[in-house]
């Protein structure tokens, strides 16, 4: 099959071999996958990933032991669990200790014509939803997680830090869902972009008040210290960058000001699918362009551009 591998860097293979599903696996063809920040940090060496990226997709299931998967679209959650750690039995495999990770970790991600993928991974896609929204389904839920681990009251301030693609997304889910939040990034074309969308944005340098929540979108090593300046005694940072780079940080100030960090990744990909499906978010304006799957080293160029929301790959 095509395929886009990262071996140490990226590069198209019109041969890569086809995936072999295991016992309770389905094979899906890639209508459409979106290019994250993660993927861009695996192609650069993060975690030292050598195979195919990608873990945001829509497909098409072509090959199945279920009858109820076959020919179906589908999105699929990318954290493949082994089903009988500790974390799995009491329903969070996203957390065992054994798993693999689209894309990630120890296994072949969306870059490619097919991927492999457990069946209880697989969700079902509406008619109603087009691939254009439904491609956005991951890191749609990973905003959503957020409402999954916390309360958050409606009367309070919240700032997203970082105008990205992750950004972007948890801000869509947080008015979709009520709240006002500001998001703050440094690059001037895409708060624009955003401020279209009914969003409150503002230039981070002239951030200057205290927030009772921050989310922590930005990607990079200072974000969370960023964070402990801009959120006020007693409040909750979300951290939900991932950086590859660390940075040197001073928690002296979370002790003193008693701040609550919060840890935040992958999330239940069903309240997602209902906010895309119903409306309430839609984010194909962040889309900037789609290449074909044998154009996908310029792709990644293209989306490492910092104007870029969100590049799209067309495998099939």
């Amino acid at each position: 099959m095509k395929a886009l591998v990262i071996d140490p860097t990226p590069a198209f293979h019109a041969g890569y071999p086809d995936p072999i599903p295991a016992s309770g696996e389905s094979i899906v063809r890639v209508e459409l996958a979106g290019i994250c920040g993660t993927d861009l940090e695996l192609a650069r060496g993060y975690m030292g990933y050598r195979g195919v990226p990608g873990h945001e997709f829509v497909g098409r299931v072509v090959e199945s032991a279920s009858p109820a998967l076959r020919g179906r679209r589908v999105v699929g959650e990318i954290n493949a669990a082994c089903g009988r750690c500790s974390f799995c039995i009491d329903g969070i495999g996203r957390h065992c200790l054994n798993r693999t990770v689209l894309g990630i970790v120890g296994r072949d991600g969306a870059f490619a014509e097919f991927l492999r993928l457990p069946d209880r991974n697989l969700r079902m896609v509406s008619d109603a939803l087009d691939d254009e929204r439904a491609v956005f389904t991951e890191p749609l839920a990973a905003a959503y997680e957020i409402f999954e681990q916390l309360h958050l009251p409606r009367n309070q301030s919240m700032a997203v830090l970082g105008a990205g693609r992750l950004g972007a997304m948890v801000a869509l889910a947080l008015r979709a869902e009520g709240y006002l939040p500001v998001v703050a990034g440094h690059h001037k074309e895409k708060l624009e972009r955003l401020s279209a969308l009914g969003l409150r944005t503002i230039e981070e340098p002239r951030l200057d008040e205290k927030f009772d929540y921050v989310v922590d979108c930005t990607g990079r090593g200072d974000g969370l210290r960023r964070a402990i300046e801009l959120v006020k005694a007693r409040g909750t940072i979300i951290l939900k960058s991932t950086a590859a780079a660390g940075a040197d940080l001073n928690l002296a100030p979370v002790v003193i000001n008693e701040i609550t960090v919060v840890g935040s990744r992958c999330g239940r990909f069903e309240p997602a699918l209902e906010a895309l499906e119903t409306g309430r978010v839609d984010p194909r304006p962040l889309i900037d362009a789609t290449f074909p799957l044998e154009d996908a080293v310029s792709a990644m160029s293209v989306a490492a551009q910092a104007s870029n929301f969100k590049i799209l790959l067309k495998p099939s």
